[in-house]
Protein backbone atom coordinates (compact mmCIF):
# COMPACT_ATOMS: atom_id res chain seq x y z
CA UNK A 1 0.00 0.00 0.00
CA UNK A 2 1.35 3.35 -1.25
CA UNK A 3 2.20 5.96 1.80
CA UNK A 4 -0.22 9.03 2.19
CA UNK A 5 1.13 12.35 2.20
CA UNK A 6 1.57 14.34 5.57
CA UNK A 7 -0.38 17.23 5.17
CA UNK A 8 2.18 19.84 6.13
CA UNK A 9 6.04 18.63 7.21
CA UNK A 10 7.42 15.03 7.52
CA UNK A 11 7.69 16.69 11.31
CA UNK A 12 4.19 14.82 12.95
CA UNK A 13 4.48 16.60 16.28
CA UNK A 14 1.73 18.95 16.84
CA UNK A 15 2.17 22.78 15.39
CA UNK A 16 2.64 23.87 19.28
CA UNK A 17 5.60 21.12 19.80
CA UNK A 18 7.08 22.37 16.11
CA UNK A 19 7.63 25.74 16.93
CA UNK A 20 9.18 25.35 20.39
CA UNK A 21 11.91 28.39 20.77
CA UNK A 22 15.26 26.64 20.77
CA UNK A 23 16.72 30.34 21.84
CA UNK A 24 16.05 32.86 24.05
CA UNK A 25 16.02 35.28 20.95
CA UNK A 26 13.10 33.12 20.21
CA UNK A 27 11.15 32.45 22.84
CA UNK A 28 8.21 35.49 23.10
CA UNK A 29 6.48 37.30 26.05
CA UNK A 30 7.91 37.19 29.72
CA UNK A 31 9.98 39.97 29.23
CA UNK A 32 9.94 41.42 32.78
CA UNK A 33 11.52 38.26 33.63
CA UNK A 34 14.18 36.96 31.07
CA UNK A 35 13.83 39.98 29.05
CA UNK A 36 17.81 41.25 27.87
CA UNK A 37 19.31 42.60 30.96
CA UNK A 38 17.40 41.12 33.65
CA UNK A 39 19.24 39.39 35.97
CA UNK A 40 17.53 36.12 34.80
CA UNK A 41 18.63 36.86 31.59
CA UNK A 42 22.28 36.98 32.02
CA UNK A 43 22.06 33.87 33.95
CA UNK A 44 20.58 31.64 31.72
CA UNK A 45 23.35 33.09 29.32
CA UNK A 46 26.03 32.33 31.45
CA UNK A 47 24.76 29.03 32.58
CA UNK A 48 24.76 29.65 35.88
CA UNK A 49 21.26 28.63 36.56
CA UNK A 50 19.60 27.54 40.15
CA UNK A 51 16.57 25.62 41.30
CA UNK A 52 13.27 27.59 39.53
CA UNK A 53 9.49 27.34 40.73
CA UNK A 54 7.91 28.60 37.64
CA UNK A 55 4.68 29.65 38.34
CA UNK A 56 2.02 30.79 35.65
CA UNK A 57 -1.28 29.67 33.71
CA UNK A 58 -1.01 27.63 30.70
CA UNK A 59 0.58 28.03 27.39
CA UNK A 60 2.97 30.99 28.53
CA UNK A 61 6.22 29.34 28.37
CA UNK A 62 7.17 27.68 31.30
CA UNK A 63 8.57 24.23 29.96
CA UNK A 64 10.13 26.08 27.11
CA UNK A 65 11.83 27.83 29.65
CA UNK A 66 13.47 25.19 31.28
CA UNK A 67 14.29 23.93 28.28
CA UNK A 68 16.51 26.76 27.08
CA UNK A 69 18.12 26.99 30.91
CA UNK A 70 19.16 23.26 30.29
CA UNK A 71 20.32 24.02 27.21
CA UNK A 72 22.40 27.05 27.87
CA UNK A 73 23.69 25.10 31.62
CA UNK A 74 24.60 22.00 29.30
CA UNK A 75 22.78 20.48 31.42
CA UNK A 76 20.74 16.70 30.60
CA UNK A 77 17.00 17.62 30.92
CA UNK A 78 15.01 15.15 32.50
CA UNK A 79 11.16 15.60 32.69
CA UNK A 80 8.75 14.24 35.31
CA UNK A 81 5.03 14.94 35.52
CA UNK A 82 3.24 14.95 38.83
CA UNK A 83 0.26 13.64 36.88
CA UNK A 84 1.92 10.38 36.24
CA UNK A 85 4.63 10.45 38.67
CA UNK A 86 5.07 8.97 41.75
CA UNK A 87 8.39 8.26 44.27
CA UNK A 88 9.80 5.34 42.46
CA UNK A 89 9.85 7.68 39.70
CA UNK A 90 11.62 10.38 41.50
CA UNK A 91 14.04 7.96 42.61
CA UNK A 92 15.19 6.26 39.51
CA UNK A 93 15.21 10.21 37.98
CA UNK A 94 17.67 11.00 41.38
CA UNK A 95 19.62 7.49 40.32
CA UNK A 96 20.28 8.71 36.62
CA UNK A 97 21.46 12.00 37.84
CA UNK A 98 23.80 10.30 40.23
CA UNK A 99 24.76 8.16 37.73
CA UNK A 100 25.53 11.25 35.06
CA UNK A 101 26.95 13.44 37.28
CA UNK A 102 29.84 10.55 38.41
CA UNK A 103 30.39 8.84 35.30
CA UNK A 104 30.53 12.21 32.76
CA UNK A 105 30.45 14.97 35.20
CA UNK A 106 27.41 16.41 33.38
CA UNK A 107 24.92 18.15 35.82
CA UNK A 108 21.05 17.20 35.21
CA UNK A 109 18.26 19.92 35.03
CA UNK A 110 15.33 18.13 36.95
CA UNK A 111 11.79 19.22 35.27
CA UNK A 112 8.87 18.42 37.10
CA UNK A 113 5.66 19.74 35.22
CA UNK A 114 2.65 20.27 37.68
CA UNK A 115 4.69 19.83 40.60
CA UNK A 116 1.70 20.96 43.26
CA UNK A 117 -0.07 17.72 42.44
CA UNK A 118 2.88 15.98 44.34
CA UNK A 119 2.23 15.75 48.19
CA UNK A 120 4.53 16.60 51.02
CA UNK A 121 6.47 13.27 51.29
CA UNK A 122 7.17 13.47 47.24
CA UNK A 123 8.28 17.03 47.62
CA UNK A 124 10.71 16.73 50.48
CA UNK A 125 12.33 13.58 48.25
CA UNK A 126 13.89 16.29 46.04
CA UNK A 127 15.40 18.44 48.71
CA UNK A 128 18.72 16.36 49.55
CA UNK A 129 19.32 16.34 45.60
CA UNK A 130 18.88 20.57 45.43
CA UNK A 131 21.02 20.79 48.35
CA UNK A 132 24.09 18.28 47.24
CA UNK A 133 23.47 19.45 43.83
CA UNK A 134 23.07 16.60 42.47
CA UNK A 135 20.05 17.97 40.01
CA UNK A 136 18.97 21.81 39.16
CA UNK A 137 15.47 21.49 40.10
CA UNK A 138 12.59 23.27 38.05
CA UNK A 139 9.43 22.77 38.92
CA UNK A 140 6.52 24.13 36.94
CA UNK A 141 2.77 25.34 38.29
CA UNK A 142 -0.40 27.34 37.65
CA UNK A 143 -0.96 26.75 41.64
CA UNK A 144 -0.16 29.13 43.98
CA UNK A 145 3.23 28.08 45.15
CA UNK A 146 2.86 29.83 48.63
CA UNK A 147 0.13 27.38 49.02
CA UNK A 148 1.16 24.53 46.71
CA UNK A 149 4.60 24.08 47.55
CA UNK A 150 6.59 22.66 50.71
CA UNK A 151 8.26 25.67 52.55
CA UNK A 152 11.58 23.64 52.28
CA UNK A 153 11.10 23.30 48.39
CA UNK A 154 10.35 27.66 48.16
CA UNK A 155 13.60 28.30 50.19
CA UNK A 156 15.53 26.31 48.06
CA UNK A 157 13.87 27.85 44.85
CA UNK A 158 13.36 30.84 43.38
CA UNK A 159 9.84 31.84 41.90
CA UNK A 160 9.65 33.09 39.02
CA UNK A 161 5.61 34.53 37.88
CA UNK A 162 5.00 34.05 34.63
CA UNK A 163 2.26 36.07 32.90
CA UNK A 164 -0.45 35.41 30.40
CA UNK A 165 0.79 36.33 27.11
CA UNK A 166 -0.03 39.96 25.62
CA UNK A 167 -2.07 40.06 22.40
CA UNK A 168 1.18 41.46 20.50
CA UNK A 169 3.16 38.25 22.06
CA UNK A 170 -0.19 36.06 20.48
CA UNK A 171 0.69 37.62 17.07
CA UNK A 172 4.38 37.06 16.84
CA UNK A 173 3.27 33.42 17.34
CA UNK A 174 1.01 33.52 15.19
CA UNK A 175 2.79 35.19 12.69
CA UNK A 176 5.57 32.54 13.15
CA UNK A 177 2.98 29.94 12.86
CA UNK A 178 1.66 31.14 9.19
CA UNK A 179 5.19 31.88 8.02
CA UNK A 180 7.77 29.14 8.93
CA UNK A 181 8.48 27.12 6.11
CA UNK A 182 10.34 24.32 7.71
CA UNK A 183 8.10 24.14 11.44
CA UNK A 184 4.97 26.21 10.55
CA UNK A 185 2.45 26.08 7.98
CA UNK A 186 4.39 28.63 5.86
CA UNK A 187 4.27 26.26 3.31
CA UNK A 188 0.72 26.35 2.23
CA UNK A 189 0.49 30.38 2.60
CA UNK A 190 -2.50 30.62 4.60
CA UNK A 191 -3.89 33.65 5.41
CA UNK A 192 -6.01 34.88 8.21
CA UNK A 193 -8.91 37.22 8.49
CA UNK A 194 -9.31 40.27 10.61
CA UNK A 195 -11.92 38.94 12.49
CA UNK A 196 -10.86 35.46 12.99
CA UNK A 197 -7.31 36.87 14.69
CA UNK A 198 -9.79 38.68 16.46
CA UNK A 199 -11.39 35.83 17.89
CA UNK A 200 -8.55 33.81 17.96
CA UNK A 201 -6.80 35.93 20.34
CA UNK A 202 -10.14 36.36 22.45
CA UNK A 203 -10.17 32.20 22.65
CA UNK A 204 -6.46 32.00 23.29
CA UNK A 205 -6.82 34.38 25.86
CA UNK A 206 -3.09 34.81 26.76
CA UNK A 207 -2.46 31.08 26.19
CA UNK A 208 0.26 30.04 22.89
CA UNK A 209 -0.34 26.68 22.96
CA UNK A 210 -4.43 27.06 22.52
CA UNK A 211 -3.81 29.73 19.72
CA UNK A 212 -1.68 27.24 17.83
CA UNK A 213 -3.97 24.44 18.24
CA UNK A 214 -7.01 26.32 17.28
CA UNK A 215 -4.53 27.63 13.64
CA UNK A 216 -3.36 24.15 13.21
CA UNK A 217 -7.14 22.40 13.17
CA UNK A 218 -8.62 25.25 11.41
CA UNK A 219 -5.85 24.93 8.25
CA UNK A 220 -6.40 21.13 8.59
CA UNK A 221 -10.40 21.84 8.46
CA UNK A 222 -9.38 24.37 5.29
CA UNK A 223 -7.95 21.73 3.24
CA UNK A 224 -10.52 18.83 4.25
CA UNK A 225 -13.57 21.51 3.38
CA UNK A 226 -11.69 23.12 0.26
CA UNK A 227 -9.13 20.94 -1.19
CA UNK A 228 -6.68 23.40 -1.27
CA UNK A 229 -5.06 26.40 0.47
CA UNK A 230 -6.95 29.48 1.83
CA UNK A 231 -7.99 31.87 4.03
CA UNK A 232 -9.35 31.25 7.56
CA UNK A 233 -12.01 32.80 8.57
CA UNK A 234 -14.07 33.32 11.94
CA UNK A 235 -16.67 31.18 10.41
CA UNK A 236 -14.59 28.54 9.83
CA UNK A 237 -13.27 28.89 13.86
CA UNK A 238 -16.22 28.60 15.36
CA UNK A 239 -16.69 25.62 13.63
CA UNK A 240 -13.79 24.34 15.27
CA UNK A 241 -14.19 25.74 19.08
CA UNK A 242 -18.49 26.90 19.16
CA UNK A 243 -18.24 28.52 22.40
CA UNK A 244 -15.44 30.46 24.35
CA UNK A 245 -14.65 28.29 27.25
CA UNK A 246 -14.26 30.42 30.28
CA UNK A 247 -11.13 29.97 32.52
CA UNK A 248 -12.35 28.00 35.66
CA UNK A 249 -10.80 25.55 37.73
CA UNK A 250 -12.77 24.01 40.92
CA UNK A 251 -9.77 24.09 42.80
CA UNK A 252 -7.02 26.44 41.47
CA UNK A 253 -6.29 29.73 41.61
CA UNK A 254 -8.74 30.68 38.98
CA UNK A 255 -11.68 29.77 41.18
CA UNK A 256 -10.20 31.51 44.11
CA UNK A 257 -9.79 34.83 42.30
CA UNK A 258 -13.08 34.75 40.66
CA UNK A 259 -14.55 34.15 44.13
CA UNK A 260 -12.78 36.91 45.60
CA UNK A 261 -13.38 39.19 42.97
CA UNK A 262 -17.16 38.51 43.39
CA UNK A 263 -17.31 39.27 47.32
CA UNK A 264 -14.60 42.31 46.39
CA UNK A 265 -17.70 43.65 44.23
CA UNK A 266 -20.32 43.20 46.79
CA UNK A 267 -18.60 44.86 49.37
CA UNK A 268 -17.74 47.79 47.02
CA UNK A 269 -21.76 48.05 46.32
CA UNK A 270 -21.39 47.03 42.36
CA UNK A 271 -24.15 44.73 41.72
CA UNK A 272 -23.47 44.60 38.26
CA UNK A 273 -19.83 43.50 38.78
CA UNK A 274 -20.84 41.25 41.41
CA UNK A 275 -23.24 39.15 39.28
CA UNK A 276 -20.80 39.30 36.16
CA UNK A 277 -18.40 37.48 38.64
CA UNK A 278 -21.40 35.28 39.45
CA UNK A 279 -21.76 34.51 36.10
CA UNK A 280 -17.94 33.72 35.07
CA UNK A 281 -18.25 31.34 38.02
CA UNK A 282 -21.70 29.18 36.59
CA UNK A 283 -20.27 29.79 33.07
CA UNK A 284 -17.07 27.98 33.90
CA UNK A 285 -19.06 24.82 36.24
CA UNK A 286 -18.65 26.16 39.50
CA UNK A 287 -20.98 25.42 42.45
CA UNK A 288 -23.64 28.20 42.88
CA UNK A 289 -23.96 27.20 46.79
CA UNK A 290 -20.52 28.38 47.09
CA UNK A 291 -21.31 31.67 46.03
CA UNK A 292 -24.09 31.08 48.55
CA UNK A 293 -22.27 30.00 51.42
CA UNK A 294 -20.14 33.18 50.20
CA UNK A 295 -22.86 35.64 50.24
CA UNK A 296 -23.62 34.16 54.44
CA UNK A 297 -20.05 35.75 55.26
CA UNK A 298 -20.75 38.36 52.84
CA UNK A 299 -24.11 39.26 55.23
CA UNK A 300 -21.92 39.01 58.64
CA UNK A 301 -19.16 40.28 57.78
CA UNK A 302 -19.29 43.21 55.72
CA UNK A 303 -23.26 44.12 56.76
CA UNK A 304 -23.60 43.00 59.76
CA UNK A 305 -26.49 45.00 61.37
CA UNK A 306 -26.52 48.33 59.01
CA UNK A 307 -29.04 45.45 57.45
CA UNK A 308 -29.61 42.64 59.52
CA UNK A 309 -31.85 40.95 56.80
CA UNK A 310 -29.34 40.60 54.20
CA UNK A 311 -28.52 37.67 56.57
CA UNK A 312 -32.30 36.39 56.01
CA UNK A 313 -32.03 37.22 52.33
CA UNK A 314 -28.56 35.03 51.89
CA UNK A 315 -30.17 32.07 53.89
CA UNK A 316 -33.42 32.47 51.75
CA UNK A 317 -31.40 32.62 48.56
CA UNK A 318 -29.42 29.13 49.48
CA UNK A 319 -32.65 27.23 50.82
CA UNK A 320 -34.72 28.16 47.66
CA UNK A 321 -31.87 26.66 45.25
CA UNK A 322 -32.20 23.81 47.36
CA UNK A 323 -35.83 23.19 47.01
CA UNK A 324 -36.49 24.68 43.71
CA UNK A 325 -32.98 23.28 41.54
CA UNK A 326 -30.71 25.35 39.62
CA UNK A 327 -32.61 27.03 36.98
CA UNK A 328 -34.55 29.46 39.58
CA UNK A 329 -32.14 29.24 42.72
CA UNK A 330 -29.26 30.69 40.24
CA UNK A 331 -31.79 33.83 39.76
CA UNK A 332 -32.53 33.42 43.65
CA UNK A 333 -28.59 33.55 44.53
CA UNK A 334 -28.30 36.53 42.04
CA UNK A 335 -31.50 38.31 43.86
CA UNK A 336 -29.81 38.27 47.16
CA UNK A 337 -26.16 39.19 45.25
CA UNK A 338 -27.97 42.01 44.22
CA UNK A 339 -29.42 43.09 47.49
CA UNK A 340 -26.10 42.61 49.47
CA UNK A 341 -24.45 44.32 47.05
CA UNK A 342 -26.83 47.81 47.55
CA UNK A 343 -27.14 47.07 51.31
CA UNK A 344 -25.63 49.73 53.72
CA UNK A 345 -22.29 48.28 54.73
CA UNK A 346 -20.73 47.82 58.29
CA UNK A 347 -17.71 45.60 59.73
CA UNK A 348 -18.47 46.60 63.13
CA UNK A 349 -19.12 43.65 64.47
CA UNK A 350 -16.71 41.81 62.28
CA UNK A 351 -13.77 43.81 64.14
CA UNK A 352 -15.12 43.88 67.22
CA UNK A 353 -15.99 39.68 67.53
CA UNK A 354 -12.17 39.76 65.79
CA UNK A 355 -10.71 42.07 68.61
CA UNK A 356 -12.44 40.30 71.19
CA UNK A 357 -11.49 36.97 70.40
CA UNK A 358 -7.76 37.99 70.61
CA UNK A 359 -8.52 39.93 73.68
CA UNK A 360 -9.38 36.39 75.57
CA UNK A 361 -7.02 34.34 73.95
CA UNK A 362 -4.61 36.65 74.64
CA UNK A 363 -4.87 37.88 78.28
CA UNK A 364 -5.46 36.02 81.58
CA UNK A 365 -8.76 33.62 82.05
CA UNK A 366 -10.17 36.16 83.99
CA UNK A 367 -12.77 35.28 86.55
CA UNK A 368 -16.56 35.52 86.37
CA UNK A 369 -17.88 38.32 88.62
CA UNK A 370 -19.74 36.86 91.35
CA UNK A 371 -22.71 38.38 90.57
CA UNK A 372 -22.65 37.34 87.26
CA UNK A 373 -21.99 33.48 88.56
CA UNK A 374 -24.91 30.84 88.74
CA UNK A 375 -26.24 29.70 91.87
CA UNK A 376 -28.11 26.90 91.71
CA UNK A 377 -27.33 25.44 94.94
CA UNK A 378 -27.57 27.17 99.03
CA UNK A 379 -23.70 26.30 98.90
CA UNK A 380 -23.17 28.46 95.57
CA UNK A 381 -25.28 31.39 97.56
CA UNK A 382 -23.39 31.34 100.42
CA UNK A 383 -20.28 31.98 98.65
CA UNK A 384 -21.85 34.93 97.07
CA UNK A 385 -22.76 33.49 93.82
CA UNK A 386 -25.43 35.95 92.09
CA UNK A 387 -25.22 38.53 94.77
CA UNK A 388 -26.25 42.16 93.97
CA UNK A 389 -27.12 40.74 90.47
CA UNK A 390 -29.63 43.49 89.26
CA UNK A 391 -32.46 41.87 87.10
CA UNK A 392 -32.89 43.97 84.27
CA UNK A 393 -36.32 43.53 83.89
CA UNK A 394 -37.35 44.79 87.14
CA UNK A 395 -35.06 47.94 86.29
CA UNK A 396 -36.46 51.39 84.78
CA UNK A 397 -36.44 50.51 80.61
CA UNK A 398 -35.32 46.87 81.24
CA UNK A 399 -31.94 48.16 81.66
CA UNK A 400 -30.19 48.48 84.70
CA UNK A 401 -27.97 51.41 84.39
CA UNK A 402 -24.71 51.39 85.67
CA UNK A 403 -24.71 47.73 85.61
CA UNK A 404 -20.93 46.00 84.61
CA UNK A 405 -20.95 42.53 82.52
CA UNK A 406 -17.40 42.57 81.97
CA UNK A 407 -14.69 41.11 84.27
CA UNK A 408 -13.47 44.08 86.28
CA UNK A 409 -10.31 44.24 84.37
CA UNK A 410 -12.37 44.84 81.20
CA UNK A 411 -14.33 47.49 82.55
CA UNK A 412 -15.16 50.37 80.28
CA UNK A 413 -13.69 48.21 76.80
CA UNK A 414 -15.73 49.55 73.96
CA UNK A 415 -14.51 46.98 71.06
CA UNK A 416 -18.32 47.46 69.21
CA UNK A 417 -18.27 50.50 67.27
CA UNK A 418 -21.25 50.50 65.12
CA UNK A 419 -21.67 52.75 61.98
CA UNK A 420 -23.78 55.61 61.09
CA UNK A 421 -25.34 53.73 58.10
CA UNK A 422 -28.41 51.67 58.01
CA UNK A 423 -29.79 49.92 60.73
CA UNK A 424 -26.93 50.18 62.60
CA UNK A 425 -27.18 54.09 63.01
CA UNK A 426 -30.10 53.36 65.24
CA UNK A 427 -28.32 50.88 67.55
CA UNK A 428 -25.76 53.66 67.52
CA UNK A 429 -28.08 55.78 68.80
CA UNK A 430 -29.30 53.16 71.37
CA UNK A 431 -25.89 52.65 72.65
CA UNK A 432 -25.18 56.60 73.31
CA UNK A 433 -28.26 56.59 75.08
CA UNK A 434 -27.44 53.94 77.11
CA UNK A 435 -24.30 55.09 78.05
CA UNK A 436 -25.57 58.38 78.58
CA UNK A 437 -27.43 56.05 81.00
CA UNK A 438 -24.68 54.51 82.55
CA UNK A 439 -22.50 57.69 83.51
CA UNK A 440 -25.65 59.23 85.28
CA UNK A 441 -26.29 56.44 87.23
CA UNK A 442 -25.29 56.30 91.34
CA UNK A 443 -25.47 52.61 91.09
CA UNK A 444 -22.13 52.43 88.55
CA UNK A 445 -20.32 49.06 89.64
CA UNK A 446 -17.22 49.78 88.01
CA UNK A 447 -16.09 53.43 86.37
CA UNK A 448 -16.36 53.61 82.55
Amino acid sequence: MASLPLNFSDDIRPLAARLRPLTLDDYVGQQHLIGPGTPLYQAILAGKVFSLILWGPPGTGKTTLAELVANHAAAKLQKLSAVTSGVKDIRQAISDAQERLQLFQQRTLLFVDEVHRFNKAQQDAFLPYIEDGTIIFIGATTENPAFALNNAILSRARVCVLKSLTDDDLRQVMQRALTDTKLGLGARQLTITADAEHLLLQLANGDARKLLNIIEQAAELSQAETGSDCQINAALIKQIVPRQLPGFDNQGDMFYDLISAFHKSVRGSDPDAALYWYCRILAGGGDPLYVARRLLAIASEDIGNADPRALTLALNAWDTFSRVGPAEGERAIAQAAVYLALAPKSNAVYSAFNQMRKLAEELPDYPVPLHLRNAPSKLQKDLGHGEGYRYAHNEPGAYAAGECYLPPELAGRRLYQPSDRGMEKQLAEKLRYLRQLDAQSPQQRHKQ
